[in-house]
């Protein structure tokens, strides 16, 4: 088994590495990562206008069109803050400056979107407003994130292709570098403005509705409904973790667009009327931290409670250090210190557990005896505040995640023995040379 560990590591680890190392996708996943803050806050102003309270909807209404305005102005407009904090990372991977990275990659995607012509309205505390052109919403949030992330990616291109071919107005030596930058910037910014506005707004060429359609595929295999495409992530996460890689560095920047872009779709949805029961997105992100992986990767918190009745001091110990991280789904320390890593024994449940517990769920949420994921709490919740949470306080769901640690416990058990006996063998072997040696 060992020698299957040494050989998979051996061909994956170039790969994993180089995933995880190329600029854009480095620029993807932490532009994304950056504007989380955005995305919890507007998630709990989703649960505040959908609180399980008799009345509490009727209470609300007179001001539920202004209560609205957090989440609209949060998640409603991911696709905006995303494109500015992945073009200024991916500027600044070029060394670049990255505000002007930022601003381009922002005006790119704003660029895509076509304004609407509006006679008579009003705003939402009922005033009338003038006629005139307002960007709609829609498109600027889970709709449009993927034209954001491509237009960010290029938009940064056009910006170090004029700065390589020297393609900028220099300005003379004693001129502040601010001054400097922006002048530099006049030609990127023209032929940003040319390359997105003229195919949009002269030949009605929709670069997000045609992104839409051409990832729709593989956006329904992974964040869908398909429970291969369920299995089959778990499975590549927890392989490289096993292999002493960090499984989301590495999957992350592939998979975290498809799984903010499911999030963020059902919040949409459920805040416009949707019933948590029929949102179109069942393996958000949340569906795997609630329950195929609570306690982390793995779902070690399981492990770690075995740990804690274990009869090798060691264990014991190592237990007692990793129960607070494990509640609040930080388990490095059990991964690095049992190992998990190279461990052929806790290998197998490490793999099998995420698994079992997704597939579980899947048909729990698919026969309707659950709702689907509708906010994007932190990931540091433990994980039956965040079932009931991300479920419109759905109890059944919050049961479901302790099932799912009675089945992790279950399947982790034998193979816990197993470890246990050669732990407690070798804690044996070095007691008997202490004393020798004494």
């Amino acid at each position: 088994m060992l020698h299957l560990f040494d050989m998979l590591s051996a061909k994956l680890l170039p790969i994993a590495n180089k995933i995880g190392s190329q600029r854009h996708l480095q620029a993807i996943r932490n532009g994304l990562i950056s504007i989380l803050p955005l995305t919890i806050v507007g998630s709990f102003f989703t649960i505040l206008l959908n609180l399980p309270v008799s009345g509490y909807s009727d209470f609300i209404a007179p001001y539920l069109s202004a209560l609205d305005v957090p989440f609209r102005f949060t998640v409603g407009l991911m696709s905006v803050y995303a494109a500015y904090t992945i073009g200024a990372y991916l500027a600044s991977s070029y060394k670049l400056d990255k505000v002007t990275g930022g601003i381009l990659a922002m005006l790119a995607t704003l660029l895509m979107i076509v304004p609407v012509n509006i006679a008579k309205g009003t705003d939402v505390t009922g005033k009338a407003v003038e006629a005139g052109r307002y960007i709609p919403l829609t498109p600027l949030g889970s709709q449009g994130l993927f034209g954001a992330i491509i237009a960010s990616l290029v938009a940064v291109e056009v910006y170090r292709f004029c700065k390589v071919h020297k393609l900028e107005i220099k300005m003379p030596n004693g001129v502040p570098p601010v001054v400097g930058e922006s002048f530099a910037a006049l030609l990127p910014t023209l032929l940003v403005v040319l390359l997105f506005w003229i195919p949009r707004h002269f030949f009605n060429i929709n670069i997000n509705a045609f992104l839409t359609t051409l990832i729709s595929p593989l956006k329904g295999f992974l964040t869908g409904n398909n429970l291969l495409g369920g299995i089959v992530t778990q499975f590549f996460i927890c392989l490289f973790w096993i292999m002493g890689i960090h499984g989301h560095a590495v999957m992350g920047p592939i998979i975290r667009p498809f799984w903010d872009q499911a999030i963020l779709e059902n919040a949409e949805l459920f805040q416009n009327g949707m019933s948590a029961f029929k949102l179109p997105n069942m393996f958000t992100e949340q569906f795997f931290q609630w329950y195929a992986q609570m306690g982390g990767t793995g779902a070690t918190l399981a492990l770690v409670v075995l740990f804690l009745f274990s009869k090798s001091q060691y264990l014991k110990q190592l237990g007692r250090l990793s129960i607070l991280p494990g509640i609040f789904n930080i388990n490095e320390p059990i991964i690095f210190g049992a190992p998990i890593v190279m461990n052929p024994i806790l290998a197998i449940p490490f793999v099998l557990v995420p698994i079992v517990n997704t597939i579980i769920i899947y048909v729990v949420t698919a026969i309707g005896w659950m709702p689907r994921m509708m906010m994007k709490p932190p990931f540091s919740i433990p994980a039956p505040i965040g079932a009931l949470l991300t479920t419109n306080w759905n109890w059944f769901a919050c049961l479901m995640v302790f099932v799912c640690f009675a089945v992790s416990l279950a399947i982790y058990y034998p193979f816990f023995r197993a470890f246990e006996k050669t732990q407690i063998a070798q804690e044996g072997s070095l007691e008997d040379q202490a004393i020798e040696t004494k």
